[in-house]
């Protein structure tokens, strides 16, 4: 997915580029989530394209330079997701759930935050109904994720 603000931010664990790793994890409702980072114009608009699919506990997230509305969308993006936003202080503010594949290009449909957001973490689809999250649940970072 991508954040249409910034062009074409799409979901994708970016092939190079950005930081990845076993340090590299983020916790949500007592569940770790190993991700790739995307911090940048160019790992955002990538995201997770061009994937056939994204591993069990695995996930990307995107840090942007400022707490914002957002918008994603799914270009290229073989996998259905879940879109989750939350605001600076790393609580949920919108959740955009199962969130089909899209191959019509610049014809896919935005998926908006309702609210601000700062960090935009992409999960398999269903992850979210399977945690039952709702707006509020915090999200927390490993100390290998770089803070804005």
């Amino acid at each position: 997915m991508r954040s249409i603000k910034s062009v074409v931010l799409l979901s994708g664990l970016l092939a190079g580029g950005c930081a990845s790793g076993t340090n590299t994890w983020v916790e949500l409702d007592g569940q770790r989530y190993q991700v790739e980072i995307a911090d940048d114009d160019a790992e955002r608009a990538r995201g997770l394209m061009f994937r056939d699919e994204l591993a069990a506990n695995h996930g990307m997230l995107f840090i942007h330079d400022q707490q914002e509305p957002q918008a994603y969308w799914m270009k290229n993006t073989r996998i259905a997701l879940d879109i989750l936003y939350f605001d600076n202080a790393r609580r949920l503010v919108s959740q955009q759930r199962d969130v089909p594949p899209c191959a019509l290009g610049n014809g896919c449909p935005p998926y908006p935050s309702t609210a601000p957001a700062r960090y935009v973490l992409e999960l398999n689809a269903g992850e979210a109904a399977r945690l039952k999250l709702e707006n509020g649940a915090e999200l927390k970072f490993s100390r290998a994720i770089p803070l804005p």
